[in-house]
């Protein structure tokens, strides 16, 4: 039970191809613009027509390609909450919810529900964007949808009042017991809202996990990269068995499974490597500072001159709670769009840092189980 979505769909130079599927629970779209996120919602829900595939919500078909099935988006069961809401304008609060709830003792039961009491005579132009996303929200889920939808619904909202609509969604997702698709181009939005996260490029699913195992071990640089690593490199395999990375200018100590075959009895082929920016360890005169657990100390130690990073630093950019060091690897020749690092760190460590670094590089060193390893 849930839905099943395999669909093909082009339109012009773009090419839609994706399939899934998800159970009770969150299943989070996370995507640059212009990926395709949106356009699968519009077909799950009717509003656009796929050119071939099925789709299937709780066993029902609502379309099939061949068999010629195309159940009409009222017919559907699907709750959709747009971007911009698209509530009625010419639709009072309670008139806007009725239309979901097609009863008026129910709708008045929403308006309660989502604190809307004293807004009931009045029209979209006239509220709030919260407001308004809390009759969106109240007159999708008063028509019962079997699946919700959600296309980027906080959008068009301050950080604010977007901090306060996520806490509402939150209640409403884990109060309804069927699945539910987020879409989302924000990695930080989809990590808090969502229990499965697939991302999408150029039309296609190229990763699909539990949040956490994602963000921990990405598989494609795509996913690595919308996860937020900012630090990626190209690999080149060296004939000690470490890998050269090209982008950083240092050499990485190849990864545990490295030389073990995969599930089709090949053995990995690394194209990437990357590193979250809060990752680093740092060096003081040459032995790691006393940041990290013990078993990262060995690590470092095992990694030997693999994974040492000597600093040039480009510039230091304070943010509210941290600061963030921009570097190149001391000595690099030839820059490309990825070789410029980034490491953030508490600012008193920061400092402390500098201190004992006075006179000498900076050294940081990668752990060893910090680097993300991609094959495509």
């Amino acid at each position: 039970m849930g839905l099943t979505v395999n669909i093909k769909k082009k339109l012009g130079d773009f090419q839609l191809d994706v399939s899934f599927e998800t159970g009770e629970g969150v299943l989070g779209l996370l995507g640059a613009s212009g990926c395709g996120k949106s356009m699968t919602l519009k077909c799950i829900a009717g509003i656009v027509k796929p050119d071939a595939g099925r789709i299937v919500l709780h066993d029902r078909v609502l379309f099939d390609a061949d068999a010629g099935i195309c159940v009409p988006p009222q017919k559907r069961g699907v709750g959709y909450l747009f971007q911009d809401y698209a509530l009625f304008p010419n639709m009072t609060v309670f008139q806007n919810i009725l239309c979901g709830a097609r009863d008026k003792d129910k709708a008045a039961d929403y308006i309660a529900r989502f604190d809307l009491i004293g807004k009931e005579k009045l029209y979209p132009a006239q509220l709030s964007g919260g407001q308004k996303q809390r009759v969106a929200l109240a007159r999708m889920l008063a028509a019962e949808p079997e699946v919700i939808l959600l296309d980027e619904p906080f959008t068009a909202l301050d950080n604010f009042l977007k901090a306060r609509m996520e806490r509402e969604l939150m209640n409403v997702l884990e109060g309804f017991h069927g699945p539910a698709v987020f879409v989302s181009h924000d990695r930080n939005e989809s990590y808090r809202l969502t229990d499965t996260i697939a991302v999408m490029e150029n039309g296609a699913i190229v990763d699909i996990s539990e949040k956490h195992a994602l963000f921990r071990a990405p598989r494609t640089l795509a996913a690595t990269l919308l996860t937020g690593c900012k630090n990626v490199t190209r690999l080149e395999r060296l004939a000690d068995g470490s890998y050269q990375a090209t982008d950083w200018g240092i050499r990485l100590q190849a990864p545990v499974d490295d030389m073990q075959e995969n599930a089709t009895g090949a053995k990995p082929v690394y194209r990437y490597a990357g590193f979250r920016a809060h990752f680093l360890m740092p060096e003081t005169q040459g032995v790691t500072a006393t940041i990290g657990t013990a078993v990262e100390q060995k690590q470092l130690t095992d990694a030997g001159s693999c994974n040492r990073l000597t600093c040039e630093v480009l510039r230091e950019v304070e943010d509210t709670f941290s600061v963030v060091i921009q570097f190149y690897q001391k000595g690099l020749n030839e820059r490309t769009e990825y070789s410029l690092l980034t490491y953030e760190t508490g600012k008193e460590d920061w400092e402390r840092m500098k201190a004992q670094c006075a006179g000498r590089d900076i050294v940081l060193q990668i752990p060893p189980d910090a680097l993300i390893w991609m094959e495509s």
